[in-house]
Order: C-alpha cells, then structure tokens, then sequence
C-alpha cells in the first residue's frame, strides 16, 4: 500500500515502498551486505586452504606460498576467526546502541573491514593475523547494526513485510556469498593468495561508498543512539578497557620472557575459545538478571534461550563447511566437471547458490501454508533445521567410508551435504534474525542482535576447542556424535514447542 508520507517526511525512509514493496532504504542495506559478504566469505573460502599451503606442488598445481600449518590447527583458526566476527556482534551492538548508533557505527566498520583485507593481502605471517583480527572486528562492529536498520525500516512491529524484507536482506549475503568464491576464490587458489584477499579489500571499499551514498534512505532511527553513556560511564568504560588490555600484555609478557612456559599459539587460541563459551553464557545471564525489563520481555528472553541454544548447535555443524568439508574436499574428492578440474573453493558457492535459488521458495511456502493457517511455527522450523544438519553428518559418513586407501570419491557427496545444510539454513537463520528484532526488548535493540549472533560464536568455539585438542574432525567417531547432537536437539526443541510458543507471547 502507498505510504502518504512525502520522501522528505519524519520516518518516510521507513515508509516509501520503491524498492519490490518494500522501504527504499532496503536496497542501500541490502548492497551494503552484499558487498560485505562478498569480502568476507571470499577471504574464508581461501582461508584454510592458505593455512595448510606450503611450497608449490607441481603434480596439482598447487601454488604454495601459505602458511604451511597443520590442518588441525588451521581448522582451530578458521573456527576461532569465525567465533570472533560474531562474537565482536555483541560490542558492535553496544556501540550502536550506547555509542555512535546504528548507521555511524556501519560506517566506521566498513573501513574497518577494508584496512583488515588489505593487511591480509600483504605477506608475512603477522601481516596475517592482523589483517584476521581487524576483519574479525570490523564484521562484528557491522552485523549487528545492519541487521538492526532493517528492522528500523518497518516501524509497526506487526508489518506483515518484515520477514519478507529479512528475506531479500538475506539474499543479499548470499548474493555476495555466491560470487565470491569465483572471484577472490579462484584468484586467490590459483594465482595469488594475496591477490585474492586484495580483492576482497575491494569489494568492501566499492560497499562503504555504497552505504555512503545511499544512507539517506534510511530510517532517522538508525541514526539515534537509543541509550548514550553519561559522563561517569565514558570514563568508567575506558578506565576498564585500558585495565584489560593491560593484564594481557602483563600476562602475555610475563610468559614470554620468563621462559616458564613455551609461548605457543594455542596460548592465543585457548583463552578467545573460552572466552567465546563463557560469554555467550555470561550475556544471556545478565540480559535475564536486568531489574529494568517487563516481566512480559523477562518471558520471551526464556523463550529465546531455547532458539539460541538450536542455533549454537546449528552453526557448530554449518560452518564447519569451510573447514572439515573443505579439507576433505581438497583431498578426497575427484572435482572432474565435464573435463574441467574443479577448484575447491568453489565447493564455498554451493550454500550461497543453493540459498538464492531455494529462499524464494521457502518464502512463498511459508506464505501459502501461512494462508491456510498451516505455517510451522516459529520453534518446529527450528527443530526441522536441526533434524536436517544432523543428518546431514550422518550422510558425511556414507563419503568418509569410501574415500580410504587413496581413492577419492565424487563431489557430488559434497553437494549433497551443502543442500541440506541450505535447506536447515533457511529454516532457522533468516526465521531467527526476524524473530530477535521481535522479541528483542527495547533496552537492548542492537545488542539482541549480538547476543543472536553470539549463538555462532558458541557453536564455532566448540569446534575449535576440538581442533585445539587435537581431535580429528574428519574421523568417523566424531562426525557420528555431532550428527546425533543435533538430532537429539531438534527432538527435544520440538517436544518443547507448546512451552516456548506459550513463552514468546504474542509474537510468531
């Protein structure tokens, strides 16, 4: 329905329906993710793979050059990376709400982002782990935001366009997503590492200028700082953070020239994956102790316990598509294509592919089912997530037990893997980031997309904690127990669904 307000009117940038019926604002954010998206899983796609590379190999053509690590301990990389970005959601939602608000916040991530893959196109090793550590904050500092301005787009929280403007928000990413193994990937795998994390540089500074220029559309909430700090709280916050910082440079000092122990980089790994755990925990814990929240937001932060805890359970198994099955892909799977060898990372587009061409089907069924007051709710699409990952692993064993001795298996496992996690993907992801600026209470707008996002932290620290051990990630055992975690969550997540629903009050 046309809006009446003019273009120039408060909250028309909320309003205005240019954009497939949705407010204009949609495409400016929607580019801007894009673009992010594309440098990140550009660079992720070649991460691992980076990490594990050592001299050329001139039997595959490998181009060397890497880092020459283990492949447990570029997987416990890769995991903490990724536990990293969406742990650094939750400061990057305090800083929207407490600091510079939403829009100003995105801003000043994206040049985050951008010096981060330009570190990482430069060699050397401590290049490297600079360039991971600014991407990593940098990312953190804009998902929570972003994802908050859309929300900030449909000012009624019963506009019934909502899921459906998260919905092409999603494709967004996986738009990105999708070109970014063939650009960056294939740049990166087959002529230059560094080239390819230059590109990814590229993509983020063509998506800040996009933001740039196209920020007038959005909603004047998304320029707000719905919470400021007070004088007291600025010194108190700053006094605190240069405490910090201070007791690890103490610490990590200490241990380096006293000799005590051998400075390791487990040392590095070991305390931000149990920093990922505890957090997560210790956010929820806070979040439901806050004397200032309605006892009507008190009941559906319960409520979002339980879709936390499936999605922590979820992205343990997910992400580990660019790391365990991006191993075994690279090692174990003939990638002959009609004549055309393969490169691996393009295995990283088949989620994102998979996700542009299935996402408009599940919109248009949850409709039609939504029409014939059939649609699942809300707890049962993610309890059929969970069922689908876990048996996703569970068909990981099926290429696991053929790939022994040398022989290689066809990529088409692979394949089938990355579907269902796309079909257990759309079940819960783009369902759940609608559901937290739902249920979200004010007080805690932004930062509710954080600690959503912290539940991939979790899930991710959990792996890493396994590759820091030294568990085999490929071995059947292991595999065997993640598919029947999930699977025994998805019963239990649907066996509770009277009492979550009954929870979550009048949302749906």
């Amino acid at each position: 329905m046309a809006s009446s307000l003019t273009k120039d009117s408060p909250g028309a940038a909320g309003e205005d329906t240019a954009f497939f019926g949705h407010p204009r604002g949609l495409a400016t954010l929607f580019m801007t993710e894009m673009w992010e998206r594309f440098s990140y899983y550009g660079m992720r796609a070649l991460l691992v793979m980076y990490l594990v590379s050592g001299g050329a190999d001139a039997a595959t053509g490998s181009q060397g050059g890497g880092l020459a690590m283990t492949a447990a301990t570029a997987t416990a990389i890769y995991s903490v990376y990724v536990a990293m970005v969406y742990l650094m959601a939750m400061p990057g939602g305090w800083f929207g709400d407490r600091v510079w608000g939403a829009r100003k916040t995105v801003m000043i991530a994206s040049f985050v982002i951008v010096a981060g893959h330009l570190s990482l196109a430069l060699p050397g090793q401590v290049m490297f782990f600079v360039g991971l550590g600014l991407v990593a904050i940098g990312s953190g500092l804009l998902k929570a935001n972003i994802s908050t301005m859309v929300g900030h787009l449909y000012a009624d929280p019963k506009d019934v366009r909502r899921d459906g403007g998260f919905t092409i928000f999603y494709m967004g990413i996986n738009l990105g997503a999708v070109v970014a193994p063939f650009a960056i990937g294939i740049l990166g795998e087959k002529v230059n590492w560094h080239l390819g994390f230059g590109l990814a540089a590229l993509g983020m500074a063509l998506g800040a200028a996009q933001f740039l220029f196209g920020s007038r559309h959005l909603s004047q909430e998304s320029s707000r700082v719905p919470n400021p700090l007070s004088s007291d709280e600025k010194r108190a916050v700053v006094t605190k953070a240069l405490l910090g910082v201070a007791v690890v440079a103490a610490f990590y000092l200490l241990v380096n020239f006293t000799g005590v122990f051998r400075l390791t980089l487990n040392w590095v790994l070991v305390p931000i994956i149990l920093a990922g755990l505890l957090i997560p925990v210790a956010v929820l814990v806070k979040i439901k102790r806050d004397k200032d929240l309605s006892d009507e937001e008190q009941t559906k932060m319960t409520a979002f316990i339980y879709f936390f805890a499936a999605a922590a359970i979820f992205w343990m198994i997910f992400d580990q598509g660019a790391s365990t099955l991006s191993l075994f892909g690279d090692s174990k799977t003939e990638r002959n294509l009609f004549g055309w060898d393969m490169p691996n990372t393009l295995f990283q587009a088949l989620n994102p592919g998979f996700v542009m061409l299935l996402a408009p089907v599940f919109a248009a069924m949850w409709l039609a089912l939504a029409r014939r007051n059939r649609e699942p709710s809300t707890i049962v699409k993610f309890a059929i997530a969970l069922g689908v990952t876990g048996a996703s692993f569970f068909v990981f064993l099926i290429p696991m037990g053929l790939a022994t001795g040398g022989t290689k298996v066809t990529m088409w496992w692979l394949v089938l893997i990355f579907l269902m996690h796309t079909v257990a993907e759309l079940c819960l992801s783009p369902v759940g980031l609608s559901l937290t600026t739902k249920m979200a209470p004010a007080k805690y707008a932004s930062q509710m997309m954080g600690v959503f996002f912290l539940a991939v932290t979790a899930g991710d620290s959990v792996t890493g904690m396994l590759a820091v051990a030294g568990v085999d990630l490929n071995s059947s055992g292991v595999v065997v127990f993640e598919a029947a975690a999930a699977a025994l969550a998805g019963v239990a997540i649907y066996l509770s669904r009277n009492k979550v629903r009954g929870l979550m009050g009048e949302v749906r």
